[in-house]
């Protein structure tokens, strides 16, 4: 009878507590079926995305501007090229209207109500920091950064140096970066594979060491700190050429346009799409009697020659209308293709000019843009330009006009609004403002860098 007793209570105790156990398993079965939904919709919109950015001592950037006026000797107006959050002096209504007289619509080119300056085309070192400071994805957590900006001022480094002072006063402020750089517990994580710069100048001004004819530039691209990190150029070096570690990404040169809003890029957009162009081809530049690989001498002879088709703005012989930006814009949007040969370099800030007014740009060596620009331009370089090899032009074989006039007005229209639809994404916003939808250079460049550390991070 007592083992009879004691076996129901065991199986009166087993049976509550496999109950009360069900019960917490259906209630946290429960929680979770309820949670799931709402958990499902929580979405980090800068996931991936988060950039922490160095807090460099003052000298390697904010100072050099502070001091632009030692640069005067060297650097003629730099205090007024960098105001202005860099983007240089304001560009008023009657500045751009001048010179307009063979111009039927007048000033029409570029009087749009703001965003226009005088930009300096080696200012993209403080035009991009300043466009950094209002990255929606800044984060002062560096452990949760996919990337990590350096604002080392480098452009502006070489222009204070570059003439008048020894090599080691030209390296000084590169070595000095990268001792502090490699200090740090954020260099440490990954070596520096996840840092990023921006050297506002070519590629070719940062590797002294290895062009052994030239005493140009500084060693900056050939530190082993630069090696591991990654660098945007205005114009990049082949991978590998000249010792550089192949890390150095072109992107576009800054333009006069730094719109503050999407209206601006739509309206601007809307102007060059409707413009009249009654010049077949146009060219901007100046001859390079000193350099034999040079075709300019050719292009400008060329276009002299058809006066009805192409128009030019010299910068030889003291003229300045080639430095005069409503003289070039007006001159780019009357235009249906731009001339673009290689000026001191392969490419030039021209080019994205010509893009901005909304001209068709016209390259003779495929350095000048289709081997680099690989974050901004189509792969598919027929889609935005036409291509003429400079071996024919120098030899004298192939009539620029004749090459352009043959191509069929369906295919001209079809670049021209490939070109409109492009200039978003080589225009630089004004750091002071922040556009909503529509992505600038600044923006394609970040997710550029994104994806390239990821990709090295992953190898």
């Amino acid at each position: 009878m007592y083992k009879s007793g004691a076996t129901t209570r065991l199986r009166f105790l087993l049976l509550l507590s496999a109950a009360f156990w069900a019960s917490v398993l259906y209630f946290r079965m429960s929680a979770v079926r309820t949670a799931a939904p709402a958990s499902r919709y929580i979405h980090d919109p800068c996931s991936g995305r988060y950039v922490y950015m160095h807090d460099l001592p003052p000298r390697f950037n904010a100072d050099m501007l502070a001091a632009c006026a030692a640069t005067e000797p060297v650097w003629r107006g730099m205090c007024a090229q960098v105001s202005n959050a860099g983007l240089g002096e304001p560009l008023l209504p009657v500045e751009l209207d001048a010179a307009a007289e063979d111009d039927a619509e007048g000033g029409g080119a570029v009087t749009v109500p703001m965003g226009w300056y005088a930009t300096q085309q080696f200012a993209l070192d403080a035009i991009f920091h300043g466009r950094m400071r209002r990255y929606g994805c800044l984060t002062n957590d560096s452990s949760a950064a996919s990337a990590v900006f350096v604002p080392f001022y480098a452009g502006f480094d070489l222009a204070r140096h570059q003439w008048g002072y020894d090599i080691a006063a030209r390296d000084n402020a590169s070595l000095d970066l990268a001792r502090w750089l490699v200090g740090r517990p954020e260099w440490r994580r990954a070596g520096g594979r996840d840092h990023f710069l921006v050297a506002g100048r070519t590629a070719w001004d940062f590797v002294r060491d290895a062009i052994n004819s030239s005493d140009w530039g500084n060693n900056l691209l050939l530190l082993d700190a630069a090696k591991n990190m990654s660098v945007l150029v205005v114009e990049s070096t082949p991978p590998g050429l000249l010792g550089a570690g192949g890390n150095d990404v072109a992107v576009p040169y800054p333009t006069y346009f730094h719109p503050r809003t999407d209206a601006h890029v739509l309206d601007w957009q809307r102007r060059i799409r409707s413009a009249d162009r009654p010049w077949l081809m146009s060219f901007v530049g100046a001859p390079r009697p000193d350099d034999p690989g040079s075709i300019r001498s050719e292009i400008i002879a060329q276009c002299g020659a058809s006066p009805s088709a192409c128009r030019q703005l010299g910068c030889a012989n003291g003229e300045k209308q080639c430095h005069a930006p409503g003289d070039i814009m007006r001159l780019f949007r009357s235009s249906t293709f731009c001339l673009q040969p290689r000026g001191d370099s392969y490419t030039r800030r021209s080019a994205f000019d010509a893009m901005v007014a909304g001209c068709v740009p016209v390259f003779f060596n495929p350095e000048s843009a289709y081997l680099q620009y690989r974050w901004h331009l189509p792969t598919d370089h027929h889609r935005y330009s036409v291509f003429i090899p400079e071996d024919g032009v120098r030899s004298g074989n192939v009539s620029i006009e004749e090459t352009l006039r043959r191509i069929p007005l369906a295919k001209v229209r079809e670049m021209q609004e490939e070109v409109v639809t492009l200039m978003p994404r080589l225009v630089y916003a004004d750091p002071r403002y922040t556009l909503e939808t529509i992505k600038d250079a600044f923006d394609v460049a970040v997710e550029g860098v994104l994806l390239k550390v990821a990709e090295t991070t992953r190898r």
